[in-house]
């Protein structure tokens, strides 16, 4: 018998009810170009348009809408590459709440920036997110913080998982959605909300293969440790999230990883077919589009650009490889 989940169908549209007051829906749009080159109907979800340049942001203020007041006084804290410190610096802001940020030492420099002007403390803690997240479960252990973690925590999950309700409202003859996996909260949310309105709707997670947690925890029904390099920092974690993990097990059709080169290009493309700028988990759905293009051939293909937070010096990095004699696009 499947074990009961802590987060329902339910929960997504009691978010969904919830964050109306705060955030607009993001444009589902259709790119002719992207058809040609993968040979599928193609529907960008864009969660680069959130105010935030991100998805995350969804759970950020759900989660934080939810805190009784004693929480709220003593403050939230997070770790992140990231998009999840932009989520919860917004909504800390949104509802008055203290908001401490643990990013690694070479953190993406335009979302350290966006998550000061927020008002959120940004402190620098360790190699990668890992070591920062570390750091921060003791400090919020020591100084009484509430710790929010970017993958465990259900009121995430349900918050996020309204960008895939919005998807399925507008497009509900959708028969494939591809989403990028870091720690997998955003694949959970689509999980919940396809297999609820069309079991039929395969769901499949995209990783880089130079960061396989994630997918190595799917593969072997357990949590793993693996090395991460990749350049895609939404992506860039060394273990898996348990929550995630047993939405993930229990609905995702398949999980595949794409290289580091696959993500860069994918950039390239959605900057050049649709004038949009994505960052590397952001392209990796798309770059899994063009890599699995047999599979999808004349499908009608959910693909989520989960965020645009690219900096301008990795942008200037791409758009000079784009010009090497070794770039297609």
């Amino acid at each position: 018998m499947n074990e009961s989940l802590p987060v329902t169908f339910r929960d997504v549209l009691y978010a969904r009810k919830n964050l109306r007051a705060y955030l607009r829906p993001t444009p589902l749009y259709h790119y002719p170009a992207l058809r040609a080159m993968v040979g599928a109907e193609i529907w960008i979800k864009h969660e680069n348009h959130q105010p935030v340049g991100a998805f995350k942001v969804r759970g950020g203020i759900h989660l934080i809408s939810q805190l009784d007041e004693a929480q709220r006084r003593a403050g939230v804290i997070a770790a992140s590459t990231g998009n999840h410190g932009q989520s919860v610096a917004y909504a800390a802001r949104l509802f008055g709440v203290k908001a401490i940020i643990a990013v690694p030492e070479n953190a993406n420099p335009a979302k350290v920036a966006s998550m000061r002007h927020l008002g959120a403390e940004v402190v620098f803690h360790g190699r990668d997110f890992d070591e920062a997240r570390v750091w921060v479960e003791e400090e919020a252990a020591r100084k009484g913080y509430r710790y929010i973690h970017s993958g465990n925590e259900p009121h995430l999950i349900a918050g996020v998982g309204t960008y895939a309700l919005e998807m399925l409202e507008e497009k509900p003859d959708l028969d494939v959605i591809l989403v990028p996996v870091g720690g997998g909260s955003g694949a959970a949310g689509v999980c919940i909300v396809a297999k609820t309105l069309n079991p039929a709707i395969q769901v499949i997670g995209v990783q880089s293969e130079l960061a396989p947690a994630a997918w190595r925890s799917w593969k072997e029904g357990r949590l793993v440790e693996a090395p991460m390099q990749t350049f895609a920092e939404g992506l860039a974690t060394r273990t898996a999230f348990d929550l995630p993990q047993r939405i993930l097990r229990r609905y995702l059709d398949d999980f595949i990883l794409v290289s580091d080169d696959e993500i860069r290009r994918a950039i390239i493309i959605l900057l050049a077919h649709t004038r949009n700028l994505a960052e590397g988990a952001g392209a990796a759905a798309l770059a899994a589009a063009l890599k699995l293009r047999s599979q999808l051939a004349d499908k009608k293909v959910g693909v989520v650009l989960s965020g645009g937070n690219l900096s301008i010096d990795r942008l200037r990095e791409l758009l000079a490889a784009e010009g090497s004699p070794g770039f297609k696009l």
